[in-house]
């Protein structure tokens, strides 16, 4: 697929991608001072519509950015019919907008707005099998605010890739938080775990949707943080995010070099949260 949309629209406009512009002086450009959001979209319709826009709607309320995402529904559904894909993605961003560079707030920037759509395949994730790394959390301390200030999670996500691994697991004053762009569940004794929502975590639209899924079949949720000491008493991991849906994962590297190894296949509960999710996304 072609990775670049043929169209994007911006500040209002519907533009070839290469006449897509903005100032030097945008301070997404210049501070990363902005927010952005994911949403996928199977068979032409956006799934989870509602909750990624409301955490869209709750990053920009978080910085002050004033801008009412609500919009951008119809814009949505039309960057998807002139497209003419039926599975991807759509991205938008909202920065502070134009203003000459200081660090405080301008008083009278307009946000810049850019919204497209690409396609992506979701098929195959439930017989994938993740290999990640863990490595200290080193990012601020507000990840909860879906930033495009990603410096920190770029770097995470290159070590992985230079280390040969799937995707880089981050751990804070010796527990697991998330991953580089990812969130991520552990299994042991028949139960889930996965870190509280909160500063140190995004909160995952996959992730809620998971849970969700969870109660419902009966499998014991705790919203708790597992110990990097304590992996090697985990039967199964697996990684949930927008692209990333529900992915296994099979082998954990820890920073002192040690391989924990938790199967070539998923487990027992993740088989069974993998089919959940994808009779949701057949019935949405």
């Amino acid at each position: 697929m072609n990775p670049y949309p043929a169209e994007v629209w911006l500040n209002g406009q519907w533009l070839p991608h290469k006449e897509a512009l903005v100032s030097v002086f945008d301070r997404g450009f210049l501070f990363g001072d902005g927010i952005y959001e994911v949403i996928p979209f199977y068979r032409r319709r956006p799934f989870t519509l509602n909750e990624h826009l409301h955490r869209l709607q709750d990053g920009l309320n978080a910085v002050s950015i004033n801008y009412r995402v609500d919009s951008l529904r119809q814009i949505i559904v039309e960057a998807i019919d002139r497209a003419n894909l039926m599975d991807g993605i759509t991205y938008i961003q909202v920065t502070r907008g134009v203003a000459p560079r200081k660090h405080r707030f301008p008083s009278d920037a307009q946000p810049t707005v850019l919204l497209y759509t690409t396609g992506y395949d979701f098929a195959g994730f439930e017989t994938t099998v993740a290999e990640v790394v863990l490595v200290e959390d080193f990012r601020w301390h507000r990840c909860n605010i879906k930033s495009v200030s990603l410096m920190a999670n770029v770097l995470a996500n290159q070590y992985a890739v230079e280390t040969g691994m799937t995707e880089t697991i981050l751990c804070r004053d010796g527990v697991v938080t998330e991953g580089s762009h990812t969130s991520v569940f552990f299994v042991r004794d028949g139960s889930l775990f996965t870190h509280p929502e909160g500063p140190r975590i995004l909160p995952g639209i996959t992730r809620r949707i998971v849970l969700e899924l969870a109660r419902k079949l009966e499998i014991e949720v705790r919203e708790e943080a597992i110990r990097v000491d304590e992996i090697n008493r985990v039967s199964e991991s697996f990684l949930t995010g927008t692209t990333t849906q529900l992915t296994a994962i099979g082998t954990i590297l820890n920073a002192a070099g040690d391989r924990f190894q938790l199967g070539k296949t998923a487990g027992p509960v993740t088989r069974r949260l993998q089919q959940a999710f994808i009779e949701l996304v057949d019935r949405s």
